[in-house]
């Protein structure tokens, strides 16, 4: 897992993805990419080995680390295929019920998000702190239902472009819009942890299902669209 204070490189670098300004078969070198974000080169260094696991790069022979090519089909299949999956463990844990210890940790991250996003500026530090607290949400849901299957499928699934719930992109020209499509994910959490604790399962795998897309399409909604997303 990337450190959270590494996390708003690979969210940026991200973005330029998306936004063509690598486009697919580009070869990316630590030195440019650091110049033009801004940072040293160790978290350049981290963002590329988390952007390859994740299936944006790809090792091409002796040209090093390439922009992977996909399609915005390729993307809204592994996101529906990763809210699919979370929504079943979300429905087995509200079935089987959540322990004192996971309840606990999930309030706690409604608790430090809550707080970390109750303000009128989102900085880019947020993003990091953001960031960490969804992987923990996320992993608690899936680690909680104790199911090897689901959580090995998810992983697979990880590898493919944009399918992690750690997949945030960051628009650093549009920070004010992105604090608001976090404090709708926030929400959704709110939502998703409400009815874990009413063992309302139906209602859970729906909103599961449904929180897959907030990277995806949401940001549509506050000016932030994704060119190549559907």
């Amino acid at each position: 897992m990337v450190e959270p204070e590494d996390a708003g490189t690979v969210a940026a670098l991200r973005q330029w993805i998306v936004e063509g300004r690598y486009p697919p078969g580009t070869r990316l070198a630590e030195i440019p990419v650091a110049q033009a974000l801004g940072v040293s080169r160790t978290p350049v260094r981290l963002a590329f080995r988390t952007l390859e696991q994740e299936g944006l790069l790809e090792k091409t022979g002796k040209r090093g680390l390439v922009v992977r090519a996909f399609t915005a089909a390729d993307v809204l299949c592994a996101v529906e295929v990763r809210g699919a999956l979370e929504g079943l463990a979300a429905r087995r844990l509200a079935e089987a019920g959540m322990d004192a210890e996971l309840a606990a940790r999930l309030q706690r991250c409604l608790d430090e998000g809550e707080a970390l996003l109750a303000k009128d500026r989102l900085a880019e530090g947020d993003v990091d702190r953001w960031a960490r607290l969804n992987a923990v949400f996320h992993a608690g849901i899936v680690g909680g239902t104790g199911s090897r299957v689901i959580a090995d499928a998810i992983a697979r699934n990880n590898h493919l472009p944009f399918a992690s719930a750690d997949s945030i992109t960051l628009d650093r020209g549009a920070l004010d819009q992105e604090l608001r499509k976090l404090q709708l994910a926030q929400l959704q959490h709110r939502l998703i942890v409400e009815a874990l604790r009413r063992r309302e399962s139906a209602r859970v795998e729906t909103l599961m299902r449904e929180h897959a897309y907030i990277g995806l399409r949401y940001g549509a909604l506050f000016g932030l669209e994704a060119p190549l997303l559907p």
